[in-house]
């Protein structure tokens, strides 16, 4: 089968495509015949070396940690009824941009009635993080809510949700195209943080949002904690823009605000697909929907990190096979 590997860390280019065995499912194991795999942001930081505090990979390591698919073939001890059926699950260090992936039966998610396979892919680790963080950091009706990298993957399912749950969303992102993007979306209020004056923008919309989910840390992060108001949530848990934005715990202290970081959205298995279930549901249901900007083939897996490194990118990145 089709495999992309990387054999050392560098640029886009060091992901190559490879032929691979055909897998066999093992006891507890089925083997899923994907048809798309989720490319995330971290991933390209992974593949350049960095990020080894979080993400320890070293090369040579498949890419990739989730797929959606059909199961195609069961291992002793799983029903057979598996077969068949359309699946969205993690793949983890197994990799994740292949053409066929074996994975534990127990991480296996039902794909609802009316879900695409791609939006499926497209929720398996935003739509996870995202409603993760609205548990974490509850948003009350009339809270304003300040939503950072707006237009990546999963802060477009912020940005729907919260003005689900009765929020006021303000959206930051850079470019007209994004901007548009998160217009048609619903966000209330959307901001170019490229425009110098962008934290003056907020503060004369919200006089300071009650919530602020930092998708973009470094600058961007750093400025968007400074409009929290006194007594505010703040969720630093993005590094497009530089490191994770997490402010010095006197300064959020002296102001009265909650703080969450990264090592908060690490969620157990279970808790993850629990997240995960919702998240399709509230897409089957039509309160959201995933923003598929871009989808590349397998075997143009390098196209598709230069994409999100060029923030090219709008919504969610995806592979077909």
């Amino acid at each position: 089968m089709r495999v992309i590997e990387v054999a050392a860390f560098g640029g886009p280019e060091v992901l190559a495509l490879t032929e691979a065995p055909e897998p066999v499912p093992g006891p507890d194991e089925v083997v899923v015949e994907v048809s798309v795999a989720d490319v995330l942001w971290v991933e390209t930081m992974i593949r350049r070396g960095q990020g080894g505090e979080y993400f320890p990979v070293r090369p040579p390591y498949r890419p990739g940690v989730g797929v959606a698919g059909t199961v195609g073939a069961v291992g002793a001890g799983v029903d057979p009824g598996w077969i068949g059926r359309r699946v969205v699950t993690r793949t983890d260090e197994r990799g994740g941009y292949l053409e066929r992936a074996v994975v534990p039966a127990e991480g296996l998610v039902p794909v609802p009635d009316g879900v695409s396979l791609p939006a499926a892919a497209a929720l398996l680790h935003d739509g996870t993080t995202a409603f993760g963080l609205l548990d974490l950091v509850p948003v009350r009706p009339g809270d304003h809510v300040l939503v950072t990298a707006a237009a990546g993957g999963l802060g477009v399912v912020l940005v729907q949700e919260v003005r689900a749950r009765g929020g006021f969303v303000v959206a930051a992102a850079r470019g007209a195209a994004k901007l548009d993007a998160l217009r048609r979306l619903g966000a209330d209020v959307v901001v170019d943080y490229a425009e110098p004056d962008w934290t003056l923008r907020v503060r004369a919309t919200t006089d300071g949002p009650h919530v602020v989910f930092d998708g973009a840390g470094g600058d961007y992060g750093r400025a968007a904690f400074d409009l929290v108001r006194d007594g505010g949530r703040f969720s630093a848990h993005g590094t497009p823009a530089g490191e994770f934005a997490v402010p010095a715990a006197e300064a959020a202290r002296a102001r009265g605000i909650t703080v969450t970081g990264i090592g908060d959205v690490q969620f157990t298995p279970e808790q993850a697909r629990r997240h995960l279930r919702a998240a399709l549901d509230a897409t089957a249901a039509g309160r959201i929907a995933p923003l598929v900007g871009q989808t590349f083939p397998l075997h143009r897996a390098a196209d598709a990190h230069r994409a999100i490194e060029e923030r090219a990118a709008i919504g969610k990145t995806l592979l077909t096979v």
